[in-house]
Order: C-alpha cells, then structure tokens, then sequence
C-alpha cells in the first residue's frame, strides 16, 4: 500500500480506478503509461478477489465457439500471444487433452471441426498446432483415463498463469512505476457529487480507521461482482449490471492415474466443460458454474459442487478413487458477469462491457472480462477515456512492455544465467524465477547484505527469508496474508501457509521490527481468514 499522498486532498487525479483486480490493475498500468495521473483503490489487498479464485488459465476459449462469439475466441488467442510474449515467467504454455467418448455432447468431428478452427483463429501464435489422436495414442498419452467408450482425443496448447495473484500484483507494480498511486484496504463508500457530476469518491481507510477523499475528472468502477454495490452506495437507481455465477475448485495431491498433461472435457452430469490441471505441485479440478446471489465476501463451496467434482474427475480417472478427505483445500468466486434473466449460466456471454452512465458522463462500470484479455480491455477504457477527454491519445504499449519481472531481452537466456550465477539450490533458484522472474535477483541481493536472509523456512525447504522482507519492503505487503497469499504464495500450497506462517511472522519479528503482540496477531488474523 502506497502511504496517503500529502496533497491527497488538494490533487485532482485524471482517473480514479475502484477495484485492483486485474482489470483494475491493467487500466491503471494503461493509463499511467499514457501519462494520466492515477488513484487505485481496493477495499482489500491487491488482487484479493476475483482474479485469485480462477481456472488460472491464460486461454483462447474453445467453447466459445459453440455459442458463435469467434471475436471474442481471436481476441483471448491474440491476447494470449501478448502475454506469452510479456511475462513469460508467469504465463506458461500448457498442453491439454481432450479426449472423446462416444454417445457425448461434441463428437470426433465436432472436436476436430473445432480445433481446426481454433488453429485458423490463432494464425499468428508461436504455440503448437492441434493434433488428433486415436483411442490408443490417447491412453498412452493419459494411461488413467476411462477407455470405455474412448473413440480418440484432441491434443492443442494453450496457457496457464500458476500464480494469476503475480500477475495482478505486476500489473499493479508497472502502474506505480510510471507515476499511478495504489492504496489498499481502501473501501469506497460513496461518490463526491459537485454540480450533478462525480468530482470524487470518499474512502475508508480500513487499517488506519479515518475517513479520506480524492478527486478525479475520471471514476472507473472496476470493482468486479461488487460493481453494482459501489453503485448502490453511490448513484441509487442505477441498473441492475451483474448477474455472477459461482466458480468453485478442488485442490488434491498426486492421485492414482493423475495426467501428465492437463485434461479437458465435458463433464457427464450437464455437459459443461471441466479441468483436472496439474498445478503449484498438486492438482486442480474445476469448475462449477452456478447461479449465486450470496454474500461476495462470503462465497464458499457446497457440498453439491464438492460432490460434483469428485464424480466427475472418478468417472473420467477410475483410479483416482478421490474422497472428501483426500481434498487439501477449495476456493471459490464469483464471476462478474453481465446481468441477464432466464438465461443458462454456463451460455452466458463472457464478453466484457464498458458500461457508461448516461446520468455521470465520467463514470464508466467494467462488466465482465478474463485474465485473458484484461490487456485488451484495458486499452479499450483507456481509449475512451481519451475520446470523453477531447484530446489525442497517446499509443498504447502495454502490448509491448514488459511487465516488471520479464525486464529482459530474452527471459530464458536471464534464467539460465540466474541459475548459474547464484549458489542457490535448484529448487530455490527454479521458486524465485517462477515467482519473481527477473526481480529475482532483488531478492537474491538482500541475502548478499544480510546472510541470515538466505535461511529457507517453508516445508518444501525452498523460501527464503529474504522473500518476507522483500514483500513488505519492496512489494507492499501489509499483513502476513498478503505476504502468503499474494507474494510470496507460501499461502497456496498443501498446508494452506498454515506453519509457515508462525515462521513469517518470526522473520518479521527479527528483521522488519514487529513485536511480539503483532505477530501473534497476524497469525490470528491469517488463519481467521481460512476459516470464515
């Protein structure tokens, strides 16, 4: 969290961005690339939301072709080149299978119709062409996989984002570099009218406990699903603008038949696609889409949904043999989509909006949008703001830059010498350049000032306590679950960050200053917000 301004009440802001997801984060990096003086504002940490509860894919939407959105398909595949292309440290190709069963939804020569369109729309990607598979080159492909039924499979390529909390946190990181301020635990509570326009929007300070505001000619209403709450708030009588379905997923460790590469197919109880991906060490199987009109800070996965998923993935892998008390841990959303009646969840669009209001020329709402083309539309927003503005808009180079951990010619060339230069053991070394990239070697560089930093901690032996000094000092952790959760991503694996979070605290203690009282209450606090 940046520190209040001290002209924070005498500055009028070009754009006041409500919401550090990635869409939020990706407007305020555009933005302040384009020279606009930026305010981001989130009523938690930075992307705290949305942007963590996904598949965690980087992704052209094959589906979508079935509901004929091929605009939509071209903008995620052209997307999903920039982002190779931008931070190859954190978005990844990743193979899929997907094998087909007689008697399903899409046959052989739907798929095949499908992937050869795919590969049309994609003409210009650096990734593997699709290819078809018999029913036994599939099973030596995935040996686990039921072959009852099994008349071949489709293998294409697309891209996974491991840690999609980095790349909001880049994307973020980018926006301060070139002027934007970021606050945090920053809860919007209404708009500043002045005229019957917005000139600002007031905030809670939720870690310091006092009331602030801020002006802007701008205000962009990125909040994700809680877009229509900050409307509510603000602007009473505002149309209703997201309907948001529920996305929940199942982390498991290696299991019995486990897939090499990851699988995706359609699940048998309603057809509606489904991922068992290899992820972080372990397994992730998702998702679910479900209406939900719940508590957003509250979104947790039923029983339904939890029985849902493990048939699915038994009936596909018949060793796997999952259970309830094979399940490490789930996490659950709500995706920001556009409000619309009688309609199935899983056929609504998943397009984004740019919404104006008629009433507040200087308002825009995000509806909608991906990890994917978070880029793109961002550009899109930025643009407009420049149309409203009157003036000529700068071009935008977000497409072209890279984020702040691929800051280098060659990414792999980086790597390689990282490797070498560094005396880390390879698993240390491999965690800080999938983590970090390029800034891995800040990280390496506070070991080089104080040694007791290069003592590793976490179960797997491979976190440095250089890592937790890092995160708050370089990378605006507040508390120990921004550190585990959005930083270090300590917070992910099997144990959820439970242990290692007693040995961050202690780091904090000995290196950052904090007492006794504070730690005790950051593990408090931190393992509160895994049981709520």
């Amino acid at each position: 969290m940046d520190r209040l301004p001290t002209n924070l009440q005498t500055t009028t802001y070009d754009v006041i961005v409500i919401g550090a997801g990635i869409n939020g984060a990706g407007i305020s990096r555009d933005a302040a690339m384009r020279g606009l003086k930026v305010l981001l504002l989130d009523k938690g940490d930075i992307g705290s939301g949305t942007s963590s509860w996904s598949t965690r894919l980087i992704h052209g939407g094959l589906r979508y072709l079935e509901h004929g959105e091929f605009g939509l398909v071209r903008e995620s595949l052209r997307e999903r080149e920039v982002l190779l292309r931008i931070a190859p440290h954190l978005v990844r190709p990743l193979p899929l299978l997907l094998p087909i069963y007689r008697g399903a939804g899409r046959g052989k020569w739907t798929i095949r119709a499908g992937m050869l369109a795919y590969d049309a729309l994609s003409f210009d990607k650096t990734l593997p062409r699709h290819r078809m598979l018999s029913p036994a080159e599939a099973r030596q492909q995935a040996p686990g996989i039921n072959s009852e039924g099994l008349v071949g499979a489709a293998v294409y390529c697309d891209a996974q984002v491991e840690f999609a909390e980095r790349l909001v946190w880049e994307s973020a990181l980018s926006a301060r570099e070139h002027g934007a301020t970021v606050i945090t635990y920053a809860r919007v509570d209404r708009f500043i009218f002045e005229a019957e326009t917005i000139a600002g929007v007031a905030f809670s300070n939720e870690l310091q406990g006092t009331t602030e505001s801020a002006r802007a000619n701008f205000i962009i209403n990125a909040a994700g699903p809680w877009i229509d709450q900050v409307l509510s708030q603000s602007a009473p009588g505002s149309l209703r603008l997201i309907g948001g379905t529920k996305g929940s997923h199942l982390i498991v460790a290696p299991f019995p038949g486990a897939p090499a590469a990851a699988l995706y197919t359609e699940a048998q109880a309603d057809r509606r696609p489904f991922f068992i991906i290899p992820w972080n060490g372990n397994y992730l199987i998702g998702t679910t889409d479900v209406r939900y009109e719940g508590d957003l800070d509250r979104v947790r996965i039923e029983r339904e949904e939890v029985d849902y998923l493990l048939h699915e993935t038994n009936q596909l892998i018949p060793a796997a043999n999952l259970t309830r008390e094979k399940i490490l841990y789930t996490y659950s959303g709500v995706r920001p989509l556009p409000f619309i009646n009688q309609k199935e969840a899983r056929s609504i669009t998943r397009r984004h909006f740019i919404r104006e209001h008629p009433q507040y020329r200087n308002l825009l709402s995000i509806v909608g949008g991906k990890l994917t083309t978070y880029r793109s539309l961002s550009e899109e927003v930025v643009d407009l703001i420049f149309r409203k503005m009157g003036g000529n808009s700068p071009e935008c180079s977000t497409g072209k830059q890279p984020l702040p951990g691929a800051m280098t010619s060659d990414f792999k060339i980086f790597a390689k010498e990282f490797r070498v230069a560094n005396s880390l053991p390879p698993r240390v070394s491999e965690r800080l350049l999938r983590i970090y990239g390029t800034r891995a070697q800040e990280v390496v560089e506070l070991v080089s000032q104080d040694p007791a930093l290069g003592e590793t901690f976490s179960n797997g032996g491979d976190a440095l306590a250089a890592e937790v000094v890092y995160s708050f000092t370089r990378e605006t952790a507040t508390t120990l679950a921004d550190c585990l959760l959005r930083r270090t991503m300590l917070g992910l694996n099997p144990s959820r960050g439970i242990g290692a979070d007693v040995a961050v605290a202690e780091i904090a203690c000995r290196h950052l200053g904090w007492s006794a009282a504070r730690a005790e209450r950051e593990v408090s606090d931190y393992r509160q917000y895994h049981l709520r």
